[in-house]
Order: C-alpha cells, then sequence, then structure tokens
C-alpha cells in the first residue's frame, strides 16, 4: 500500500513525446503568458475585495501586498524551475507527482479543483454585480431575485425587518415561488460562466486574443482611475497608517490572496506555449511584478480620496470613491473596468482547472473521458464543459462572503508544494547551449535560523499567549505554525537546504494561519471527500498501478 501511495511520474516521460499531448497547439508567447497573468491577479480582487482589505488594514495594507509579492515571487521561481525542467500541463499537481508521488499529487490536484472552482465563482458573482450596476445605470432593471442568491436576498430582508423598513420590492419579497420555495438565484452569473466556458471550449488562440484585448482595457481604465484619483488625495486620511497595526493589516490576507491563483493558471498551459522552458518563468514573474504594483498604487490613491474607515462592507470600492466626491459618472467607468477585469480573469481560470482534471485523467485518476481532446478545437472538450457545470451551478445560490477563504488555503497549499517538490529535484550540470531558467541556489543553513530567530524575537509576545487563559484559535494557529516552523529550519540546517524554496514555504504557512479556523474545517472536509475517492477509484486505476510488481 505504501509503495502505491509514493509511486512517482518520471521527469524522462513527461518530457518524452509519449509523455505529452501533441493535439494542444502551442500558441503562447511570454506577452501572452503575462497578459493571462495579469488577466487572472488584476481582476475581481482589485474592484471589489480591494476595499475589505483596506478597511482592515488602512493604508498600510500596502504592507501586506508587498508581503504576498515577495510570497508569490520565492514560489514563482520555484514554479519556474519546475516549468524548465518539466513543460507539461497540470501545473502544482504535475510537479508533486514527480516529486513527492501519487497521494500528494492527488491531495493538491483535489485542492486545485476546488480552488480554481470558488475563484471562478466569486469572479463571477462580483461580475454579476458591476455588471447590475451597468445595467441600471442605462434604466434596465432585472427582477431582483434574479441577480442574488438566497442567503444574502434574506439577510437583506431580516435586516429590513429587524429596522423597521419598507420590505416591498426586497428578493425574499417579490420573488416568485414553486411548491412554497423562493425562486431566488444570481442568473447573470450563470450566464457569464456560461459564455466564458464556451469560449474556452472553442480555442486557445481566441481565448488568447480575448483574454489579451481585455487587459489592454482593464490597465487603460485602471491607468485613467489613478490618474485621476491623484488629484483629490488628501494625505490627511493616510494617518493613521496602519490604524489597527500588523494583525489589521494580516486580516486582508483572504480578501487578497485568492486573486494569486493567476500564478498556478499560467503554468497549465505549459503545453500550449511556443517555448515553455522559457516563456513560463518570464510570465510569471513579469506578470507579479506588474499586478503587485497595480494594487499598491491603486490602494494608496483610494485611501487618500477616503479615508480608510469608510470601506466597511463596500462591494465596489473603486465606485464608491468617486461617488463620495461628486463624480458618479466616473463610477460608470470604473464599472466598465470591473465588468471587463472579471471576465478576463474567468477566461483564465476556466483555461486552467480543465488543464488540471485533463493531467489528472490522463494518469487514470479520473475518469478517461476528462481527458479528450476536441477533433477541431484542440481543447479539454468535456473537462472544459465539466468545469462550466462546476462553477455555474454554485454561482447561482452561493453567498461570496462564504468561500473567499477556502480558495486562499487551496492556493497556498498548492503553493507549499511547489516550493517543497522544488527541493526533492536532482540537481541538473549547466551546458553551454543550455538558455533555461535556473532556481538559484543559495543555501540557507545559516539565513533560515537567523531569520527564524528574529522572527519569534518579534512576535514573542503572540507565541507567549498560547499558555495564557486568553489564547483565541489564532494564537494555537500561530503556535503551530511556530512548530512547523522550527522543524523546518532545523532541517535546513541539517541539510544546507535551498534558501528560495525554503522561505517559500514558511512564507506560505505564516499566510495560511492567519485564515479563519472555521475555514479550515470546510477545507479538511473537502480533503477527505477526495481521499475516499482516490481510495475508492484512483489508486486502482492509476496508469502507475498497471507497473507495479
Amino acid at each position: 500500500m505504501l509503495q502505491s501511495l509514493l509511486r512517482k511520474k518520471s521527469i524522462n516521460t513527461l518530457n518524452s513525446p509519449a509523455g505529452n499531448n501533441p493535439e494542444l497547439k502551442k500558441v503562447l508567447g511570454v506577452r501572452d503568458l503575462v497578459s493571462m497573468g495579469i488577466a487572472a491577479v488584476i481582476g475581481a480582487g482589485i474592484f471589489s475585495t480591494i476595499g475589505q482589505a483596506a478597511y482592515a488594514g488602512g493604508p498600510g495594507v500596502i504592507f501586506l501586498f508587498l508581503i504576498i509579492a515577495v510570497t508569490c515571487g520565492f514560489v514563482a521561481l520555484c514554479y519556474a524551475e519546475f516549468a524548465a525542467r518539466i513543460p507539461a500541463a497540470g501545473s502544482a499537481y504535475t510537479y508533486t507527482y514527480v516529486t513527492m508521488g501519487e497521494l500528494a499529487a492527488w491531495v493538491i490536484g483535489w485542492a486545485l479543483i476546488l480552488e480554481y472552482a470558488i475563484s471562478n465563482v466569486v469572479v463571477s458573482i462580483s461580475w454579476s454585480s458591476y455588471f447590475v450596476n451597468l445595467l441600471e445605470g442605462a434604466h434596465i432593471h432585472l427582477p431582483v431575485w434574479m441577480t442574488t442568491d438566497p442567503k444574502t436576498a434574506h439577510n437583506l430582508y431580516e435586516t429590513a425587518v429587524a429596522q423597521g423598513k419598507t420590505i416591498d420590492g426586497l428578493a425574499w419579497t417579490s420573488a416568485p415561488e414553486v411548491a412554497g420555495l423562493k425562486i431566488i438565484l444570481n442568473l447573470p452569473a450563470f450566464i457569464i460562466v456560461a459564455l466564458i466556458t464556451g469560449l474556452a471550449y472553442i480555442g486557445i488562440r481566441e481565448s488568447k486574443k480575448g483574454a489579451n484585448l481585455m487587459v489592454g482595457i482593464k490597465l487603460v481604465a485602471l491607468a485613467f482611475i489613478v490618474v485621476l484619483g491623484i488629484f483629490f488625495i488628501s494625505t490627511d486620511n493616510w494617518v493613521p497608517f496602519m490604524p489597527n497595526g500588523f494583525t489589521g493589516v494580516m486580516g486582508g490576507v483572504s480578501a487578497i490572496f485568492f486573486a494569486y491563483i493567476g500564478f498556478d493558471s499560467i503554468s497549465t498551459t505549459a503545453e500550449e506555449c511556443h517555448n515553455p522552458q522559457r516563456d513560463l518563468p518570464r510570465g510569471m514573474i513579469y506578470s507579479l511584478l506588474i499586478c503587485t504594483s497595480i494594487y499598491i498604487v491603486v490602494t494608496l490613491v483610494i485611501t487618500g480620496m477616503v479615508n480608510y474607515s469608510e470601506f466597511k462592507n463596500v462591494a465596489d470600492p473603486l465606485a464608491y470613491v468617486f461617488e463620495k466626491i461628486q463624480m458618479q459618472k466616473i463610477g460608470y467607468i470604473v464599472s466598465v473596468g470591473a465588468v471587463i477585469a472579471a471576465t478576463s480573469a474567468l477566461l483564465v481560470y476556466q483555461l486552467g482547472q480543465p488543464r488540471i482534471w485533463m493531467s489528472m485523467s490522463r494518469d487514470g485518476l479520473l475518469p478517461k473521458k476528462f481527458s479528450v481532446i476536441h477533433p477541431r478545437f484542440h481543447t479539454p472538450s468535456f473537462a472544459t464543459v465539466a468545469t462550466g457545470f462546476a462553477v455555474a451551478i454554485p454561482a447561482l445560490f452561493i453567498d461570496m462572503g462564504v468561500v473567499t477563504d477556502l480558495t486562499s488555503i487551496g492556493t497556498l497549499f498548492a503553493f507549499i508544494l511547489v516550493c517543497a517538490g522544488v527541493l526533492k529535484l536532482p540537481k541538473r550540470e549547466k551546458t553551454a547551449d543550455d538558455k533555461t531558467f535556473r532556481l538559484p541556489n543559495i543555501n540557507g543553513q545559516w539565513i533560515v535560523p537567523v531569520l527564524f530567530l528574529v522572527f519569534v524575537v518579534g512576535y514573542a509576545s503572540r507565541a507567549g499567549k498560547i499558555f495564557s487563559d486568553q489564547r483565541t484559535g489564532e494564537d494555537i494557529m500561530f503556535f503551530i505554525f511556530l512548530l512547523i516552523a522550527s522543524f523546518i529550519t532545523i532541517l535546513t540546517f541539517i541539510k544546507k537546504l535551498s534558501l528560495i524554496p525554503v522561505l517559500g514555504i514558511l512564507f506560505c504557512l505564516y499566510l495560511m494561519i492567519e485564515i479563519p479556523p472555521k475555514s479550515w474545517v470546510v477545507f479538511f472536509f473537502w480533503m477527505t471527500v477526495g481521499l475516499l475517492i482516490y481510495f475508492g477509484y484512483g489508486i486502482r486505476k492509476s496508469k502507475l498501478a498497471s507497473h507495479q510488481p
């Protein structure tokens, strides 16, 4: 049994013609990959959840972006090393299969399925909100019960009743009923997922052109917002810069980090790149630098225009700041930019997830149907359609606030396994004609222990809370982080591990403990379901099973 769980795929097999799928079109270059990265990362986050992050951390939330950027920088370098060695679809799933074995690969693949699906549910709901605002501006009014989810509708109804406000026109009171059940659904979210799935189904070349166009429009809109907003900045709004301290800054992790799945989605297109060994590393790193710069500049502008405390429960912060200065028409431009941004993010995510399913199916861990390539469009057709249903149906009924934390957990979990996998890769000799990316090999034997000691001293008071009666679930998770980090530090010192992947693991682990404990319960439930499927199907059907004695 143990031998089955740890069986690995060979890098040589993956890099051979038999290991790759020749039917996928190689049409992507560096510019396309950078565009896809920007499309994924600069999506719903900057137009919606950035407001909640600013409310929690104040203008100092830019430090969160810097921390996330540094974390993703370490991870992107590890992804780049894998991409240079293994130019195959599947992203973190494939990389983990090669270095850590089948069970770990299944776990990360199952986590990625959750991660991508929830990301698109969140983005589609955000898209729906801004799209409805655009329709309202054009005097087109959809029934309210057709543009929201049941939980949100019921909460608004109960709030109105409690406050003695009128309930006429609310979704909960105006919704039609069938067999005693109220029909409340987010139809625009469903429709946009269906349309984007259709585009992803037709082909990667068409999807590339669509993503590039939308990214261009989105960047122009953001540049316009920033340039105009600069003239309305009051530096008084930046005082205090971190009103809730560093804890408040880190409180926005879930609101922002889910967007950074974009780096993983780039690597899923490895088999459709002209030169994946060269282009994938560049695409990841360039898009990281561009996206982080955009997040920081936009955050400074909106927190300078409006005090951070006003962003509580504001779903459209970029439009809100212009409404506050009596420039409502600019809010219309913001809504257009938000719709385009969310659409481009949806497209990239809907391209990424089917390729994860396709890779798992190729390995026998999922039914063969998921790896079928369309004879005309050269896309994983069945997997693309299945992904569409997996996102569109929940988008009809789910409240966005419920699922954001789960996406961040899944993303960070994938990042940790990628960094850990790099540590297990065999060394490769450099040749004169080898122009592929190489991860800088920096010995972390002394650097990591020194950094860990500085961290412990700086957080001594928080670590001590674990032994007090006032400890919370967050304090317990912090203590667990210290134990794991101590083990990794000792291991780094003994084995002289490479610095960059070790720091990637530690940074991701720290961000994970900032996610509320209740979200971990749902995540572990999803993982349990995945393990049941693996032990009931995947372990027997795996293609590697036939090679075992």
